[in-house]
């Protein structure tokens, strides 16, 4: 997936949650889905991106809107 020609937005409980805790910022977010090891289509514009940081996965919730040229970061969640 090539994401470098979209705008990459977080959704608000993203950012007070996940990107604080994770320690990220746009970049990071731009770099983690670029690298993802595996990435999923889960509905229509829906994808679920997997990646190892430090040991443990982590997976980000997003939504990519061809129209407007943006990826909306929904959620993140960390596993063992």
């Amino acid at each position: 997936m090539n994401i470098s020609e979209y705008k990459i937005r977080p959704s608000k409980h993203f950012v007070l949650t996940w990107m604080r805790k994770w320690d990220y910022d746009i970049y990071s977010l731009r770099n983690i889905i670029e690298n993802a090891y595996k990435i999923d289509k889960v509905g229509r514009n829906k994808y679920e991106s997997y990646t190892k940081t430090k040991g443990k996965s982590r997976k980000l919730i997003f939504i990519k809107y061809e129209e407007y040229k943006e990826i909306f970061i929904i959620t993140g969640a960390e596993g063992k």
